[in-house]
């Protein structure tokens, strides 16, 4: 499931949602759902305490080859380096700068969050494993 059937060379032409961040299960690494106080995968049954949910990066990407478009999703560590930290911290920073600034809302840090993903991805040549 893993493996890298081929290589593509193509230039990132938008972010396709504002959602980078997600909690992941552990074992299955689907989405979890949460409630104030437990989390359940929906897919392996795992449960747990919410303030235990794990993180993970979901990026969701339209690119373009010289003759193409395509719709992809990176997922996991391999975009730490382009975060700068790993998922688990920056849903951290997103949930502490919330608390810190009073926001109840959280639609300006993550309109601020989008600009940056846009700048670091949009108009950028990547080669994604494929």
């Amino acid at each position: 499931m893993n493996s890298v059937q081929g290589l593509l060379a193509a230039s990132v032409i938008s972010i396709q949602n504002s959602c980078f961040v997600y909690p992941a299960c552990q074992n299955c690494f689907s989405r979890l759902t949460l409630d104030s106080r437990r989390f359940n995968c929906l897919k392996c049954g795992c449960t747990g305490e919410a303030k235990d949910a794990s993180y993970r990066y979901r990026l969701s990407l339209k690119i373009a080859d010289t003759d193409d478009l395509f719709d992809i999703t990176v997922f996991g560590s391999c975009l730490d380096p382009f975060f700068g930290v790993t998922a688990e911290n920056l849903q951290r920073y997103i949930q502490d700068f919330s608390q810190l600034s009073g926001e109840t809302n959280t639609e300006s840090s993550t309109r601020v969050l989008v600009q940056a993903v846009e700048t670091c991805f949009i108009g950028k040549r990547f080669i994604f494993g494929v």
